[in-house]
């Protein structure tokens, strides 16, 4: 039975590309009704569209996939923003009023108006955060009513280069989907996964994804600091190829035995695992040895950039990790032990209720942004079809066909179409016949007996006159 009601996402990351359509139960919870992925990782890099043809195809064949399990078409879609780019910036717009005045709501509109014409290169807001507002000396979330003679708009614009927005809008015009809305991935991925609690009191979410990671920092519920690192989880199975290993099986390595803190027992022999090849050998201090070093650095630069955001010492709920690159085992300790920071949870999936059919969950923390945006959705993304005057629903002043489900009749009147057509054509030919030889005749011109009647016409007729 066709599917006439649900919601659709599409996620455009790194090393794949997701979709999934639901529908939103009574309780908020939300029913997984198609779910469909494709590898991404040879056109989408650091989270950018950087071959437009492969990914429309690819995004072609993800509508495909669920439309034959939604039995329906898809109308419009869902999709995230990210990317190596992303960061926010500061910025303050001051108004200096002549007389103590009563803020308006125009007065802070034309505020945020002034904030939008920040002026960038090469760069578009895709968001604003906004922090707060400074009257007078307080600081105030919502300024409207306050009397005052200064104020000062604090906001956190979201930017990205625009070639970003661009390639999406492009990819997704060409794979001709039409796009219900475009969201900020990190903000979606955050909404999904903190609790009001960790947003009020402060912390450091940090998605280690496959080409990026993200660090977002809350305090007092609100956005204050976002950047995207151009580094991950697959720079360190890159680093692990340098074993002369295909990449493929330095990402089997990296899942099943990979350590970001490994300490082996002292022994006489030390543990060693066979590759594919079964022709050598490899020791797990070795393998880890490499990846220990790559997490380090990864984990470097997140601490830094919390440290650039000013919050460092404000993380009452400390840091809260998430993404395929957090299973790396022991890497919640690491960035205990780098940060000082106690406190780190690992976010494996959302706070919301999703439920399937199907065994396509996975408490691995990769899905947190797809089903993120799915529950951000709110209009119906089935292509409603308006029916024909013969499957509309028959009205109380119609008159009923009492002859509608015979058989026999049905096949009378087919065969009485068919004769019909029959002689219609026969009498087209015939007409296209007769036509065809008056052609003719004129273009040959006058028979010889046509001729010695014409000269018989004219003989008598001048016999007459004399």
């Amino acid at each position: 039975m066709a599917i006439t009601e649900f919601i659709a996402a599409i996620e455009l990351g790194s090393s794949k590309i997701t979709g999934v359509a639901g529908r939103r139960n009574s309780d908020g919870s939300m029913q997984v009704l198609a779910y469909a992925k494709e590898n991404s990782s040879s056109f989408i890099r650091k989270g950018l569209i950087y071959n437009l043809d492969k990914t429309a195809q690819s995004l072609t064949n993800i509508i495909n996939l669920l439309e034959a399990e939604l039995k329906n078409s898809i109308s419009k879609v869902y999709i995230g923003i990210g990317g190596q780019s992303m960061r926010s910036v500061k910025n303050v717009v001051t108004r200096d009023l002549d007389e103590e005045v009563i803020v308006s709501q125009e007065l802070v509109d034309n505020i945020c108006d002034e904030n939008l014409s920040f002026p960038l290169i090469n760069m578009d807001i895709l968001d604003v955060a906004p922090q707060e507002y400074k009257v007078g000396n307080n600081l105030q979330i919502d300024p409207v009513g306050v009397a005052c003679n200064h104020i000062e708009g604090h906001f956190l614009n979201i930017i990205a280069r625009s070639s970003i927005k661009k390639n999406l809008e492009r990819t997704f015009s060409q794979a001709k989907i039409e796009v219900a809305d475009t969201l900020i991935a990190p903000l979606i991925t955050a909404d999904a996964i903190l609790t009001e609690s960790e947003r009020r009191s402060g912390c450091a979410l940090i998605d280690f994804g496959a080409d990026t990671t993200t660090v977002s920092v809350y305090k007092n519920n609100i956005l204050r600091y976002l950047t995207v690192l151009p580094i991950g989880g697959n720079n360190i199975t890159r680093d692990i190829t340098a074993l002369q290993i295909e990449e493929e099986e330095a990402e089997l390595l990296k899942i099943n035995y990979g350590n970001a803190m490994y300490e082996e027992e002292e022994s006489d022999t030390p543990i060693t695992q066979q590759l594919e090849d079964k022709n050598r050998n490899i020791t797990l201090i070795e393998l880890n040895g490499i990846i220990e070093a790559r997490a380090e650095e990864i984990i470097a630069n997140v601490w830094n950039q919390v440290q650039l955001s000013g919050y460092e010492d404000k993380l009452l709920s400390g840091f809260v990790i998430t993404g395929g690159g957090a299973n790396l085992k022991n890497l919640d300790t690491m960035l205990r032990k780098k940060s000082r920071i106690e406190k780190v949870r690992i976010a494996r999936t959302t706070l919301h209720v999703i439920h399937t059919d199907r065994d396509v969950l996975k408490k691995d923390g990769t899905q947190n942004t797809i089903f993120g945006l799915l529950m951000n959705g709110n209009e119906n993304c089935c292509l409603l079809e308006i029916k024909s005057q013969e499957e509309r629903p028959m009205q109380s002043g119609d008159p009923m066909n009492l002859f509608e489900h015979d058989e026999a009749l049905k096949q009378q009147e087919a065969e009485a179409l068919r004769k019909k057509k029959e002689e219609d054509e026969k009498k087209k030919r015939e007409e296209k016949r007769k036509k065809e030889e008056e052609r003719k005749k004129k273009k040959q011109g006058p028979s010889w007996i046509d001729k010695i009647g014409q000269f018989s016409k004219e003989f008598f007729s001048d016999d007459e006159m004399k």
